[in-house]
């Protein structure tokens, strides 16, 4: 599960399921007059109350943020774990409203006036408050782009390296480190002025160049003006791959980033973090590092 992919939505939601779990313990009736000594149940007390609000409330939180997080998007019974959510947020919304209408459930119409039953408690109060902005963030996720931002910003990567990358870390990634005493901008291997084999006498031929890197340009220059940089997609978006095959081969996922090596018409081949390079199709609203 990537936490990075989870947005600012997910996290009213999240902070909406913490406030609901603290109002199932608080009092679902208020009652004027009631002794100090009085203990009144809470929502834990009343089955259909914890089913149809608590627990529906709960779960829907936790599916709507664990869709979020997954790579692929599931489905249960035909329905993404994301719809599934928030239709469960809406039915706990829904029954919470008709339990501050009716605090108890209809009992209070039996032989008496309507209006001699408790009145709704703090616990429903807050219960009602939680599953509505549950409810609302859940909905209004996709369609405002002020919730759709990322929750936790990607850390800024490391200055790229150029394409070809160093040995010593990952290819194409931050890590390669420079050995001790060795010169700035020279490779790992080769000596450096002042080391043995690392000087030109005075007069010599210089050394042959060495090989360009497999898929390098000749001349060591990169083709065309593109220079390889970091990027984040802000949603997912797949990869394909670069024979142009229409079924992709890796989704990238916010809040990750990866190198951009090469520009393929109006996309860029880009490569992950596993070392597998396809096309990114779709670049729009990517965040360069």
């Amino acid at each position: 599960m990537n936490i990075r992919s989870l947005t600012r939505g997910d996290g009213v939601v999240i902070g909406a399921a913490v406030l609901l779990f603290i109002a199932s313990f608080l009092d679902i009736y208020s009652i004027d007059g009631a002794p100090d000594g009085v203990e009144l149940p809470n929502s834990w007390s009343s089955g259909p109350l914890l089913m149809s609000v608590v627990l529906a409330g709960i779960i829907g939180a936790a599916l709507i943020v664990v869709s979020r997080g997954l790579p692929q998007p599931r489905k249960v019974a035909g329905l993404d774990l994301g719809q599934f959510g928030v239709a469960c947020a809406v039915l706990a919304a829904w029954a919470a409203l008709g339990n501050i209408f009716d605090p108890s459930g209809g009992a209070n119409n039996v032989g008496t006036s309507s209006s001699d039953g408790p009145d709704a408690g703090i616990g429903l109060i807050l219960a009602l408050i939680a599953t509505l902005v549950m409810a609302a963030a859940a909905i209004a996720t996709p369609l405002v782009p002020a919730l759709k931002a990322a929750l936790v910003g990607a850390p800024r990567p490391q200055q790229p390296q150029p394409y070809g990358g160093q040995p010593g870390g990952s290819y194409g990634y931050p890590g390669a480190q420079q050995q001790p005493g060795q010169p700035y901008g020279a490779q790992p291997g080769q000596p450096g002025p002042g080391q043995p084999g690392g000087g030109q006498p005075f007069g010599g031929q210089p050394q042959q160049a060495a090989a360009p890197a497999p898929g390098a340009p000749q001349g060591g220059q990169p083709a065309g003006d593109f220079s390889p940089f970091w990027f984040a997609v802000p949603v997912p978006r797949p990869l394909y791959a670069e024979d142009g095959s229409p079924t992709p081969i890796a989704e990238l996922a916010p809040g990750t980033w990866y190198l951009a090596v090469e520009q393929r018409g109006p996309g860029l081949v880009a490569q992950t973090q596993d070392g597998r390079r396809g096309v990114l199709q779709d670049t729009t609203g990517i965040q360069r590092g």
